[in-house]
């Protein structure tokens, strides 16, 4: 884990399932409040947050369906693996954020998770908005016609 005095914080889980499936209207990074295996586990890389997404209970933030491998190195004071997380940040965002999900029936869903420069573990959230099915379609084409473009540039290089 520690090299020569500083930490390897290479670890950059991502939700790639997020950027098809929603339209992102503001990103925020929050913390996330994590049991001592937890974190080890992270830091080994063990962690998928594809299926996960974030909600309210009792004006705090919660972060649904993030699964944290059970440590390797852990006794029988292992995690659970699929538990809630808490997510921490400032009281004016939660509210903002409770208030644009209540009223107007945007989700929050995770984006990234990380570790930071002093070794937390970070949980980059998003307000999105889901896309019809016809956005999807759209998302494909212009994908599929950027890539065509790539490929004709490279030939002619």
């Amino acid at each position: 884990m520690y090299f020569c005095g500083y930490m390897k914080n290479s670890i950059n889980i991502k939700n790639r399932k997020a950027k098809f499936n929603y339209e992102f209207l503001d990103k925020y990074t929050a913390g996330i409040k994590l049991a001592g295996t937890e974190i080890k586990a992270i830091r080994e890389g063990k962690a998928n947050i594809a299926e996960s997404f974030c909600e309210f209970n009792n004006h705090e933030l919660f972060v649904i369906n993030m699964h944290v491998e059970e440590y390797s190195h852990a006794t029988h004071f292992n995690h659970n693996p699929r538990s809630q997380r808490k997510l921490l940040l400032q009281r004016r965002e939660l509210r903002k954020l409770e208030k644009e999900v209540t009223n107007s029936g945007l989700t929050i869903i995770p984006l990234r998770l990380f570790i930071n420069d002093r070794g937390l573990a970070k949980l980059q959230i998003s307000l999105a908005k889901g896309k019809k099915l016809y956005d999807k379609r759209e998302t494909i084409k212009d994908r599929e016609s950027k890539r065509r473009l790539d490929r004709i540039q490279k030939e002619y290089k």
